[in-house]
C-alpha cells in the first residue's frame, strides 16, 4: 500500500505545482507554433524554399552580430541542420535582451546617480602608486559597470552560509532606518522565517523595508503573489521579471543578485540564497558549500545604488529619490575603518559588455603566482579556455574546485566535459566529495579576490543580472585563500586518466552538450 501512495504523492504534488502548468502552456504554446510553420512549409514549396532563403539570411546576420563565436556556432548549425526548426526556436528564444521599456529606464536611473558614483581621484592616483595593474582592473569596473572604488571599507568573509546567517541576522536586528533585500531565491523554512519575522517587526517600528524577488528563481519555493502577502506585513515587495506561461525571450534574463543592505553602511552579497540548504538546515545535494562577505563602510554605497537601480526598474516608478540620502555616512557620519580597495560591481544583460567575465579574465590574465577559482558549474567559452590555460602553461599555480555532488546533472555532466582540456594544459581540478559547492570566488596572488553571484557559464555572463565585489590588500584577501586550500582537503583532485576513463556513451553526450551550451 505504501508503495503505491508514494508515487500517487509524486503526482498529486506535480499536478498542483505552478511550474507544471506554467512548462505545459509554454509546450503547448511551442507545439502549436511548430505545427503551424511546419504545415506552412508543407503547404508550398515556394513557402518552403522563401524559410530556406530566410534560415540562410538568419544565420549570416547571426555570423556578423558582436556576440560570442559559441552561440554563433550553436544557432548556425541548429538552424542549417533543422532549418524550420531552428528558425522558430532562435526567434523565441534566440536573442538575449531585455524589455526595451526596462533597458530604457534602467539607463535613465544610471544617469540620474552618476553624480553619485564618480571615482575620487585620491583613491584612484593612490591605487595607482600601489600597483598598476590593480588600478587597471578596477578602472576596467568603473568604466564599464559604473560603480567605483572605495578605500575606508572592512569585509568580513563567510566560508559557509552557516557562519553568515547569524551574523545577518544581527545585522538586521540592529537596522534603524532601512533595508533592502534583492534574492534570486526564496523559500520558507528556517532561514526565510527568521528574517520575515524581523522584517514585519522592523516595518512595524517605521524601518523602510524594501524587498525584490525573481519570479522565476521563485517558481517553485513561493506561492503564487507571494509579494501580495508580503505587502500586507508592511513589506515593499517587488517581482523582477514576473514569469508567465507565454513564449517570451526577456524570460532568458532573471535577476541572479544576492543583496542586502541596512541602513547603507552594511552589506552582504555572495552565492548564499534565503533557503535552508544554504545554511545546512536542510540537506539537499550532500553539504552545502557557499561562501559570502560582509561589507562595512564606503563601499557599500555601491551595493545600495545597485538595488536603487533595480527598485526604480521593476517599479517602473517616476518618484524621484534623492541618492544623497542613502550614502554611507547619512546615518554613520564617524569615518569608517577597513584595509586595502573595495569596490562592489553588477553585471546586466542590458549592455554588451561581459563585465563578469572580463573581471574573471583580467585576473587570469595579470596572475603571476596563483588564481584558485571556485565555481559550481564550469561551462566556458573559448575566451576564459585560453585564459586558464594559457596562465597555467605560463607557470601560474591554476587551481579550479567544483562540486562532487551535482545539483543539475546535465549540467554536471557539461561541467566535466571541460577538465580534459584544462587537465591537458596544467590546470588543478578538484571536485568537493561532501556535497554540494555553491561558492563563486577567485583569489589571486594574495592580493585580489572577487566574491559574488558570477558563475562560469554562459547563462551568467551573458543572460543574467549579476553581482560581485572586487578587492585588492583587503585583510579577507588570505582568508578566502585559505578557505580554499582548508577545503582541497575534501576534495578529490581530478586526474586525466579520469577523463580518458569516461564511456563512449559519455563522450558522446558531452560533444552534444558542449554544442548546445550557450543555449542551455
Amino acid at each position: 500500500m505504501n508503495l503505491i501512495m508514494m508515487p500517487l504523492k509524486k503526482i498529486s504534488k506535480l499536478l498542483f505545482n505552478r511550474i507544471f502548468y506554467v512548462a505545459f502552456a509554454l509546450l503547448v504554446q511551442l507545439g502549436w507554433i511548430l505545427i503551424t510553420v511546419f504545415r506552412l512549409a508543407n503547404y508550398s514549396k515556394y513557402i518552403s524554399v522563401g524559410l530556406n532563403i530566410l534560415s540562410v539570411l538568419v544565420v549570416l546576420w547571426i555570423a556578423n552580430k558582436k556576440i560570442n563565436p559559441s552561440y554563433k556556432l550553436g544557432w548556425t548549425l541548429l538552424i542549417m541542420t533543422i532549418p524550420v526548426f531552428g528558425l522558430t526556436l532562435y526567434f523565441l528564444f534566440g536573442q538575449s535582451r531585455i524589455a526595451n521599456i526596462m533597458q530604457r529606464k534602467y539607463e535613465d536611473v544610471q544617469k540620474e546617480s552618476a553624480d553619485y558614483l564618480k571615482q575620487d581621484p585620491v583613491t584612484e592616483e593612490k591605487l595607482k602608486a600601489e600597483d598598476f595593474s590593480a588600478a587597471n582592473q578596477s578602472e576596467y569596473i568603473y568604466q564599464a559597470s559604473g560603480f567605483p572604488v572605495y578605500e575606508h571599507t572592512s569585509a568580513e568573509y563567510f566560508q559557509v552560509g552557516d557562519d553568515m546567517f547569524p551574523v545577518l541576522v544581527q545585522e538586521l536586528e540592529q537596522a534603524r532606518h532601512y533595508i533592502y533585500i534583492e534574492y534570486f531565491i526564496i523559500n520558507d523554512g528556517v532561514m526565510w522565517r527568521t528574517i520575515l519575522d524581523i522584517l514585519e517587526r522592523k516595518a512595524s517600528e517605521g524601518v523602510d523595508v524594501r524587498l525584490i524577488y525573481d519570479d522565476f528563481g521563485c517558481l517553485t519555493t513561493l506561492p503564487y503573489k507571494y509579494y501580495e502577502t508580503l505587502r500586507a506585513k508592511g513589506i515593499k515587495c517587488q517581482v523582477f521579471n514576473s514569469f508567465r506561461p507565454i513564449l517570451n525571450i526577456i524570460q532568458n534574463n532573471r535577476d541572479h543578485r544576492k543583496i542586502c543592505v541596512i541602513d547603507g553602511h552594511t552589506g552582504f552579497t555572495g552565492g548564499i540564497n534565503l533557503a535552508d540548504e544554504y545554511i545546512n538546515q536542510k540537506e539537499r545535494f550532500g553539504h552545502w558549500k557557499d561562501t559570502a562577505v560582509m561589507l562595512k563602510g564606503d563601499a557599500v554605497w555601491n551595493m545600495t545604488a545597485m538595488f536603487l537601480h533595480m527598485w526604480i526598474v521593476v517599479t517602473n516608478s517616476k518618484e524621484t529619490i534623492c541618492f544623497e540620502d542613502y550614502l554611507p555616512h547619512r546615518y554613520h557620519p564617524e569615518p569608517f575603518k577597513g584595509s586595502g580597495y573595495v569596490q562592489p560591481f553588477c553585471d546586466t544583460p542590458l549592455d554588451k559588455e561581459i563585465v563578469g567575465e572580463n573581471v574573471y579574465l583580467n585576473i587570469i590574465n595579470r596572475a603571476r603566482h596563483y588564481v584558485y577559482i571556485c565555481t559550481p558549474y564550469l561551462i566556458i567559452d573559448n575566451e576564459m579556455m585560453t585564459a586558464l590555460c594559457l596562465a597555467a602553461k605560463s607557470g601560474v599555480d591554476v587551481r579550479i574546485m567544483t562540486p562532487a555532488v551535482p545539483d543539475k546533472k546535465m549540467v554536471f555532466l557539461l561541467t566535466q566535459s571541460y577538465y580534459e582540456q584544462l587537465l591537458e594544459a596544467g590546470v588543478k581540478i578538484y571536485e568537493y566529495q561532501p556535497g554540494f559547492l555553491h561558492a563563486k570566488s577567485f583569489v589571486c596572488d594574495d592580493e585580489i579576490a572577487v566574491v559574488g553571484t558570477i558563475n562560469l557559464d554562459y547563462r551568467s555572463l551573458y543572460l543574467h543580472f549579476e553581482d560581485g565585489v572586487w578587492m585588492y590588500k583587503n585583510d579577507v584577501i588570505g582568508e578566502i585563500r585559505d578557505d580554499f586550500v582548508d577545503t582541497m582537503d575534501y576534495c578529490e583532485p581530478i586526474s586525466i586518466e579520469f577523463c580518458h576513463s569516461r564511456n563512449f556513451l559519455i563522450h558522446g553526450i558531452q560533444s552534444i552538450l558542449r554544442l548546445l551550451a550557450p543555449m542551455l
